[in-house]
C-alpha cells in the first residue's frame, strides 16, 4: 500500500507538473517570439521606408551598399541585403548588395520567401496579415507584418520568416518599397530569446522535479500517517488470534481510521466477555462431569458388588425373574464403564493424566490385550518378538482395547492386528484423502535429542534396543531408530465417508437412529488422548480391499 501510494503521488505530481510547465513554456515562447519579431520588423519597415524610400529611380549598386549599411548601422543586431532586379528598360544591372557579406547573403534567404516578396497582392486594398509562404527547418511559418512601409508598394507587404542556420534560428524579412524599385532583406539573430527560452525550460524542469521529489516526500509521510494505525491494528489483530483477549487500541482523532479503531476495541471487548463466559460454562461443566463421575463411583461399587451377587445366583432364581436381573447385570456394568469413561475424559481435560513408563514388549503388550479380553480366536496378530518401546503398559492396552474392540463391532472378525517398526525417513507425511487424523500436527519432533547424537532416553513410544541384533539392524539403516507403528485392519463394510472426519470425535454415534448402544461413544476419543500423551497420533481409514484399518503412529523419535 506505502509502495500505491508513493507512486500514485508521483504520478499525479509528475503529470500535473509537466503540464503546467509545459503550458508555461509554449506561452512564454510564443510571447517572447512575438515581442523580438515585432520589434525587428518595426525597426526594418522603418529603415527600410526612410533609406530605401529616398533612393533615385536608378540607383546604383553603390547607392545600394551604403543604404544596406546605413540601415544596418540604424539598428544593431540585424543585417541587411538590398537587391535591384536587372531592368531591360533603363539598362540597368542587377545589384545584390549585403551590409556584412560575411554575415548575411542572400543564401539565406529561403525561396519560399522570396516567391512571396515579390508575389503581387491580388487585392491591394485587402488588410495586411494575408501572407503565405513555406517552413524552413524549425520554423514557425512565414506571414506578414502589419502596417505597410513609407513609400512601399501597398500591392507588396512586408514578409517574413524563422530559419534555422548553424544551429542557431534567425528571423528573415523581405519587402519591396516599389513596384521598380529595390527589394530589403533583412536578418536578425534570435539566440538572445533562444538562450532566454532555454534558461527557463531548465527552470521549469528543476520546478518539475522539485514538485516530484516533493510529492514523494509528502505521499511518505501520508502513507505513514495511513499505515501506521493500519499496521497498529494488524499487530493488534494478529495477538487477538494468538489468544491475547486483552489487547486494545488507542483512539485518537475522529477520521474513519479512529472509527475503525473503536470498532476493533469494541470487537475485542466483546470477544473477550463471550470467551470468559464459555470458559466460565466450560469449567462448570467438567466440575459438573468430574463431581458427578465421583459421587457416582461410590454407590456405582456398591451396585456392582450387588450385581456381582445377583449374577452367582441367577441360576437359583425364578426364571421369569432371571432376564430381569441379567439385564440389569450388562446396564450396571455398562453404567460402570460410562463413569470410568467419564472420570479419564476430565482428566485429560483438566490436564492431570499423567503416564507411567516402562520399556515395553509391543507383541506381549498386545497379546496380554487380546487375551484378556478372550478375543485370541478373532485376532490373526502378526508381530515379532523383542519389538520394545518406553511407553506406559496402562495406556496402551487401554488403546488397544478401544481399537480392536471397535473392530470386532463393527467391522466382524477376523481382525488383523500388525505391529511393524518404520524407519523414521520412511513415515509418511500425512493421511490420504480417504483417511482422518486425530493428531493436531503431522510433523515429527525429537524427544530427548537434538538430532545430532545418541540421546540419554530413547523417546516415548520409540524401540528400545535391548541386545546386540536390534543395535546391529538400526545400525544398518544408518543410525536412525524405527519407530513402532500398530494397525488394526477389519474386513468389514468399512467407515462411510461422512463419518470418517468424526471417528474420533465424543459422544459421536455413526447411526442417529440408535442412539442407545453398547458403546458410550468416548472409546476412540480416549484412545486418541492417551496416543497424543505418548507423542502419537491415531489416523483412520477405508482399505482398497474393504474394510476399515486405524493406524497408531508415534510421531516422537530419536537417534540411536
Amino acid at each position: 500500500m506505502r509502495f500505491r501510494l508513493i507512486t500514485v503521488f508521483a504520478l499525479v505530481a509528475l503529470t500535473t507538473a509537466v503540464s503546467v510547465s509545459g503550458i508555461a513554456y509554449w506561452l512564454n515562447r510564443d510571447a517572447v517570439l512575438t515581442r523580438a519579431q515585432n520589434s525587428a520588423l518595426a525597426d526594418f519597415r522603418k529603415s527600410l521606408g526612410d533609406r530605401a524610400g529616398a533612393l533615385p529611380e536608378s540607383p546604383t549598386c553603390h547607392m545600394l551598399r551604403t543604404s544596406a549599411a546605413e540601415m544596418a548601422g540604424d539598428s544593431p543586431g540585424y543585417q541587411v541585403v538590398l537587391v535591384l532586379e536587372e531592368d531591360e528598360t533603363s539598362d540597368a544591372e542587377r545589384c545584390v548588395e549585403e551590409s556584412d557579406p560575411r554575415a548575411f547573403t542572400m543564401d539565406l534567404v529561403p525561396a519560399s520567401l522570396i516567391e512571396a516578396v515579390h508575389t503581387e497582392r491580388s487585392d491591394p486594398a485587402g488588410p495586411p496579415g494575408t501572407g503565405g509562404g513555406a517552413n524552413t527547418g524549425v520554423t514557425t511559418g512565414t506571414g506578414d507584418a502589419t502596417g505597410e512601409s513609407p513609400g512601399a508598394d501597398p500591392s507588396h507587404h512586408l514578409y517574413w520568416q524563422r530559419v534555422v542556420h548553424d544551429g542557431d534560428p534567425y528571423l528573415v524579412a523581405g519587402a519591396r518599397v516599389m513596384e521598380d524599385g529595390p527589394t530589403g532583406y533583412m536578418l536578425s539573430s534570435l539566440a538572445p530569446e533562444r538562450d532566454d527560452l532555454n534558461s527557463l525550460a531548465w527552470s521549469l524542469g528543476i520546478a518539475t522535479t522539485l514538485a516530484l521529489v516533493a510529492s514523494v516526500l509528502l505521499a511518505q509521510a501520508a502513507a505513514g500517517t495511513v499505515l501506521r494505525p493500519v499496521q497498529r491494528l494488524n499487530s493488534a489483530a494478529r495477538e487477538l488470534g494468538e489468544g491475547r483477549l486483552s489487547t486494545r487500541l488507542p483512539v485518537n482523532g475522529t477520521d474513519e481510521l479512529a472509527e475503525l479503531t473503536r470498532t476493533f476495541n469494541g470487537t475485542a471487548r466483546a470477544l473477550e466477555e463471550r470467551v470468559a463466559d464459555l470458559r466460565a460454562r466450560e469449567a462448570a461443566s467438567r466440575r459438573f462431569v468430574a463431581d458427578m463421575s465421583h459421587e457416582l463411583r461410590t454407590p456405582m461399587t456398591a451396585i456392582t458388588a450387588v450385581t456381582e451377587v445377583l449374577e452367582d445366583e441367577v441360576d437359583n432364581l425364578d426364571p421369569m425373574i432371571a432376564p430381569a436381573v441379567q439385564l440389569v447385570v450388562s446396564e450396571t456394568r455398562r453404567l460402570n464403564n460410562l463413569v470410568e469413561n467419564l472420570m479419564e475424559v476430565t482428566r485429560f481435560d483438566a490436564g492431570t493424566a499423567r503416564m507411567v513408563l516402562d520399556d515395553v514388549d509391543i507383541a506381549d503388550q498386545v497379546t496380554a490385550c487380546i487375551d484378556a479380553r478372550a478375543w485370541l480366536d478373532a485376532v490373526d496378530l502378526r508381530a515379532e518378538r523383542g519389538v520394545t518401546a518406553r511407553l506406559d503398559p496402562r495406556r496402551l492396552d487401554v488403546i488397544l482395547a478401544n481399537l480392536i474392540g471397535n473392530a470386532l463391532k463393527h467391522g466382524g472378525s477376523p481382525v488383523r492386528v500388525t505391529v511393524r517398526e518404520e524407519n523414521c525417513d520412511e513415515r509418511p507425511a500425512g493421511a490420504t484423502a480417504s483417511a482422518t487424523d486425530g493428531s493436531p500436527t503431522d510433523s515429527p519432533t525429537a524427544a530427548g535429542t537434538d538430532g545430532i547424537g545418541p540421546a540419554t532416553e530413547p523417546a516415548v513410544g520409540v524401540p528400545a534396543p535391548r541386545d546386540g541384533r536390534r543395535a546391529e539392524r538400526s545400525g544398518r539403516r544408518g543410525g536412525t531408530a524405527d519407530v513402532v507403528v500398530i494397525e488394526v485392519a477389519d474386513r468389514g463394510p468399512g467407515i462411510p465417508q461422512e463419518v470418517l472426519p468424526h471417528v474420533f470425535d465424543r459422544f459421536y454415534k455413526a447411526s442417529a437412529s440408535r442412539p442407545r448402544s453398547e458403546g458410550s461413544g468416548l472409546g476412540l476419543s480416549i484412545a486418541l488422548e492417551n496416543a497424543h500423551l505418548h507423542g502419537g497420533r491415531i489416523s483412520a481409514a477405508n482399505r482398497p480391499e474393504g474394510g476399515a484399518v486405524f493406524t497408531l503412529r508415534p510421531v516422537s523419535y530419536t537417534h540411536l
